[in-house]
C-alpha cells in the first residue's frame, strides 16, 4: 500500500470517530429534564395569573414576584445573610456531633442501643412545638435559630453516617486486624472511604433540612432572616415578598445541595462516575 493510501484511510479513520460534546452539551444531557420542568412551571404560573383563575393576593404574578426582588434587593440580601449564617452554623454543628455519635455507636453496642431511642425520639418531636423554649433558654438571638437548624440535620447525618460505617466487609477489617492496623488507622483507611457515598447522601438531605430549621426558629422568635420576612410579608397579605423570600430559601437548599454534589464528585470521583454510568445505561 502506497503513502498516499495510507494517509487517506488514516484521514478516514478519524473523521468517522464521533466527536466529543462539548460541556454545555454534556450538562445539558444531564440536566434538561428539570430545566424543562421549571420552565414549563413558570409558564403556568404565568397563564393562571395573567387569565386571572386567582385572585393577586393569593398568587401573585411572576412580574410582581420579580419586582418585589428588584425593590428590596438590600431588604432581601441583609435577611438573607443572616439565615444563611445560622444555617451554615447548624449544618456544621450537626455534621460534627452527627458523625461523632456515628462514630460511638458504630464502635459501642451498648451506646447504641442507648442513644438510637433518644435520637429517634427527639427526631419524632416537631421543631415547631418546641422551638419556643428554646428562645427562652437561649433568646431573641441567633442561638434558638441554630439549634433548631442542628436538630433539623442532625438526624440524616447520623442515620447515614451509622449506615455508612457498617457497610465494610468484616473480612476486610479482619484483614486489616491480622496487618497489625489499630482502630484510628482502620476507621481512617477503610471505614470513612467506604462510608463517604452513605454520609455524603445524608448531608444532602441534612443540608436541605438545616434551611428549614433555621427559618422554623426566626418563626417562632426573630427580627430578621428569611423567616421573619415571611411573617411580615404574610401579616401585611404581600404575596410577592412571600414568593419572593420562599424562592430564595429554595435557592439557598439547592444551592447546599449542589455544593455537596460537587464535593461527592472530588471525594469519591469513583461512586460518582459509576452513578454517571448507570443513568447512561438506563438512556440508553
Amino acid at each position: 500500500m502506497s503513502t498516499t493510501t495510507q494517509n487517506a484511510t488514516m484521514t478516514l479513520a478519524v473523521s468517522q470517530q464521533p466527536t466529543q460534546p462539548n460541556a454545555f452539551v454534556r450538562w445539558w444531557q444531564r440536566n434538561w429534564h428539570p430545566v424543562v420542568f421549571v420552565i414549563a412551571v413558570l409558564i403556568v404560573w404565568w397563564a393562571v395569573t395573567a387569565l386571572g383563575w386567582v385572585p393577586p393576593y393569593i398568587i401573585p404574578s411572576p412580574a410582581d414576584t420579580w419586582a418585589a426582588f428588584a425593590d428590596n434587593p438590600a431588604y432581601l440580601l441583609q435577611n438573607t445573610w443572616v439565615t444563611t449564617y445560622e444555617t451554615l452554623v447548624g449544618f456544621a454543628i450537626a455534621v460534627v456531633v452527627g458523625l461523632f455519635v456515628a462514630v460511638v455507636m458504630v464502635y459501642s453496642r451498648g451506646l447504641e442501643q442507648t442513644l438510637y431511642p433518644v435520637i429517634l425520639f427527639a427526631q419524632v418531636i416537631p421543631k415547631i412545638a418546641i422551638a419556643p423554649l428554646f428562645v427562652v433558654w437561649l433568646g431573641f438571638g441567633m442561638g434558638p435559630k441554630i439549634l433548631v437548624a442542628v436538630l433539623m440535620a442532625f438526624f440524616p447525618v447520623v442515620i447515614s453516617g451509622l449506615a455508612g460505617l457498617r457497610t465494610v466487609d468484616p473480612e476486610i477489617l479482619q484483614l486489616t486486624s491480622t496487618m497489625g492496623a489499630g482502630r484510628f488507622k482502620t476507621f481512617t483507611k477503610v471505614r470513612l472511604p467506604a462510608a463517604l457515598p452513605e454520609l455524603l447522601s445524608g448531608l444532602k438531605v441534612a443540608a436541605t433540612l438545616a434551611v428549614t430549621g433555621a427559618v422554623v426558629g426566626e418563626f417562632v422568635g426573630a427580627n430578621e432572616g428569611l423567616g421573619y420576612v415571611i411573617l411580615q410579608a404574610n401579616g401585611n397579605l404581600d404575596t410577592a415578598m412571600l414568593f419572593a423570600a420562599l424562592i430564595i430559601m429554595s435557592l439557598m437548599g439547592v444551592l447546599l445541595f449542589g455544593i455537596i454534589q460537587v464535593a461527592e464528585r472530588f471525594l469519591i470521583p469513583w461512586h460518582a462516575s459509576k452513578r454517571d454510568v448507570g443513568a447512561a445505561t438506563v438512556r440508553l
